[in-house]
């Protein structure tokens, strides 16, 4: 409009100075309305620039009436929420009820309960239960919400301005990464979080909390993902209401005992700080004055309480939600100003507390005790037991018979299958035992190793050393003993199983060491041995070369295993997933010691298509070093889905793939051929050809002198010795490799199941 008057100016300024003194009647009606203009031009401005004044009021005023009108739609939405919620007063920044209470999972159990509590939740379905009951007597809505199925880009910035309680948990899985389901999630607020496009302040608003679960004996990787979501939250201005909090799989060092103790004490404290938003309750003035009356440093104080609750990154990563009140003290102390004179004390208290968690990293946890200061250890203390009341209740869903507090029984499907004549496992082909008379059992749940093939999927507890309760070798061994005699005799009278095989398999005879866990961490193995053979049980031990003093210690075993499920470093890390971080050394030291080993030995390698059936040199290496007398090699046992695991049916090898791998080995070794098959467990076993006498395999077991021989070598208290060689038995010839029985015994009747053309199965 301004601009239209500056020409106009120009316009009837260059009128009036070139034709003003032509006559009215000579001029055309434009030239006379713009010399109109410019002779009244005052009244002209004037008048526009009292529109342009009305114009802009306007605008301010409608503005404001939309404001107003916005304010109180939502004045009458929290009146009417506050009405029906007249239990639970409000506050502005702490106003809980009328927005959502989120749980944000990673889905770190398959059992998941939805809930109405916005509440993304995982652990497992009796955790979610029952935080779920709790929250909803506070009378605040939830929701639950699987992390794969929320968006963070779209929904996290709903949360800023929605008032929610945002509650993560996560997992931490091999390596320390996060679960599948969640590898978006994190990814996502990782970048975000030193992105600049979303800037520091992306997430100001939100309220949130973090639990992590994870297992210490991961030393390395112990809650990563925990630490780093919250982290991440913390560095896109997302406001804690509480402090982390972390489950330990790890039952020596969890805090309460189990994952599931440690999450419902977090719990408690997180619905104690729920109540607390809920009523409007702020912290209290953190200053050290008297009288809350007579704090002159309120804000001040208020706004170092917002600050210590929003943290910083080091202390994210590094602290814990369990901290006591005296660190909890001392780190505010810190953050507070301070006399020189007092800052010694402060960090000699800094000092000690570094020196605690040093203490607390490696090996056994050191405790201060109130008198006299006297350092106790861990040990001294009352120890744990190995199983847990949530794990014994995975176990027994299996099928195990749990003896004690660490060891179990469970029945062998092929011990089954014997029982109806269906045939025995390869133990009774390569080694001649009576399949319904072998007794599956460990004196040891626990393991050191989290290998992807295996059985029980890591239901079990894992560790590094025996820290727990222990049990005497004598009860372990009665109880096991009576367990699998009462699971024998649910058999008494079912279809199809012979009468005298039923008999014979109430007396235990063997002895498989190898039910789940490690056999050999348990600190009374061998008094356990000398009782199997005491009974004249034989013994048959596997383990996972992880201890290799444990196996130099050994007595004499009827036969003793060596796991190599791998032939380098790289890929034993990734199939086993050990949690010893020298666990290569371990490894090969070994398999040296037990080709120091006298009595039987063998290897028992474990084939994974895709994974491990492409380092056959490196095979043909460790067996040298080790010089087993047998070498098992069996294609992979696949068991089902497993979240700890992406082993699939792809990774398991046809026997005719398991057949050529083993000869090709065989080639390759000088002293070793191919001796026995049982193609009903994909298995077969290559033999020191010290085994084969006058062309004959001796490699089947004659368990009655091996029984002679141990007896008579406690009796000399170990001076009198034998060696594989001295119990020997021929091995019959529908056993051997090329055989057209392929290693099924005669005397049974080969069963086949219905709808499987192949039957890839074995123990």
């Amino acid at each position: 409009m301004l601009a239209l008057f500056t020409v106009i100016s120009f316009l009837t300024g260059s009128l009036s100075t070139s034709d003003t003194n032509v006559p009215q009647d000579v001029r055309s009606p434009t030239e006379n309305y713009l010399l109109w203009m410019w002779n009244n031009r005052l009244y002209v401005y004037s008048a526009a620039a009292l529109l342009l004044g009305f114009y802009v009021l306007l605008q301010v005023t409608r503005r404001k009436i939309n404001h107003t009108k916005d304010s109180g739609t939502k004045d009458s939405g929290l009146k009417v929420q506050k009405a029906a919620k007249s239990k639970i007063s409000s506050d502005k920044d702490g106003d809980v009820q009328q927005g959502m209470f989120k749980c944000i999972s990673d889905k770190y159990v398959k059992l998941i309960t939805y809930f109405p509590l916005s509440l993304c939740f995982s652990v497992s379905q009796g955790f979610a239960s029952e935080l779920s009951q709790e929250v909803q007597t506070l009378g605040i809505p939830a929701e639950v919400i699987d992390m794969k199925d929320y968006d963070p880009d779209d929904r996290l910035a709903d949360e800023c301005v929605s008032k929610s309680v945002c509650v993560f948990l996560v997992a931490t899985y091999t390596d320390g990464r996060p679960t599948e389901n969640a590898e978006w999630f994190c990814k996502w607020l990782e970048e975000a979080s030193t992105d600049f496009r979303y800037g520091n302040s992306f997430l100001k608003g939100l309220r949130y909390a973090v639990f992590g679960l994870g297992d210490s004996v991961y030393v390395g990787h112990y809650n990563t993902v925990g630490k780093n979501v919250d982290k991440w939250l913390w560095m896109l201005s997302a406001r804690r209401v509480l402090s982390r909090g972390e489950g330990d799989g790890n039952v020596v060092k969890s805090r309460h005992g189990s994952v599931q103790a440690d999450f419902r004490a977090w719990e408690v404290r997180f619905l104690s700080r729920l109540k607390a938003l809920a009523r409007g309750e702020k912290k209290s003035c953190s200053g050290n004055c008297k009288s809350d009356a007579s704090c002159k440093n309120r804000k001040k104080h208020g706004a170092q309480e917002e600050e210590e609750e929003n943290g910083s990154e080091v202390e994210l990563i590094e602290s814990s939600s369990e901290e006591d009140e005296s660190g909890l003290s001392d780190e505010k102390t810190l953050r507070s100003v301070v006399d020189v004179e007092d800052l010694g004390n402060i960090m000699n208290n800094v000092k000690k507390a570094k020196g605690v968690k040093e203490d607390q990293g490696d090996g056994q946890m050191v405790k201060l005790s109130k008198q006299n200061g006297v350092m106790k250890t861990a040990d001294e203390e009352e120890r744990r037991e190995m199983i847990t009341p949530a794990l014994r209740e995975a176990l027994t869903k299996q099928g195990y018979k749990l003896i004690g507090s660490h060891s179990g029984v469970k029945l062998c499907r092929w011990t089954k299958s014997m029982l109806r004549g269906r045939g025995g496992c390869y133990k009774h082909t390569f080694y001649g035992i009576e399949s319904h008379r072998c007794m599956e059992t460990t004196p040891s749940l626990a393991c050191a190793n989290k290998c992807v093939f295996c059985w029980r999927h890591h239901t079990n507890p894992v560790g590094t050393e025996w820290r727990w309760k222990m049990d005497p070798a004598e009860k372990i061994l009665q109880d096991s003993l009576e367990k699998h005699q009462n699971m024998i005799r649910q058999f008494r009278g079912v279809p199809g199983v012979k009468p005298e095989r039923y008999e014979e398999g109430l007396a235990a005879k063997h002895c498989a060491l190898s039910l789940v866990g490690e056999p050999i961490m348990y600190p009374e193995i061998n008094t356990f041995l000398r009782l199997l053979h005491s009974h004249r049980i034989s013994s048959f031990l596997v383990t996972n070369a992880q201890f290799p003093e444990e196996i130099r210690n050994l007595v004499p075993v009827t036969q003793l295993y060596v796991s190599v499920d791998a032939s380098t470093k790289d890929s034993l890390k990734k199939i086993d997933r050990p949690l010893f971080k020298d666990f290569w050394p371990r490894f090969l030291e070994c398999l040296r010691a037990l080709g120091e080993k006298k009595q039987r030995t063998v290897y028992r390698l474990t084939l994974v298509k895709a994974w491990n059936v492409e380092e056959l040199q490196a095979y043909a290496e460790l067996i040298a070093l080790g010089q087993p007398d047998f070498i098992e090699v069996k294609g992979v046992t696949y068991c089902g889905e497993s979240s700890a695991s992406s082993l699939t049916m792809a990774n398991v090898p046809w026997h005719q793939e398991v057949v050529a791998f083993v000869q090709q080995l065989a080639d390759m070794l000088p002293h070793y051929q191919v001796a026995c098959e049982h193609e009903h467990s994909n298995c077969l076993l290559i033999a020191h050809d010290k085994f084969k006498v006058n062309g004959e395999w001796w490699t089947w077991i004659d368990y009655d002198r091996f029984q002679d021989l141990v007896q008579a070598h406690e009796d000399s208290g170990g001076q009198q010795s034998f060696s594989a060689l001295d119990y020997t038995a021929k091995t019959p010839s529908w056993a051997l490799f090329g055989s057209n029985e392929q290693g099924f015994d005669p005397a049974d009747t080969r069963f086949q199941r219905r709808n499987k053309t192949k039957d890839i199965s074995g123990c």
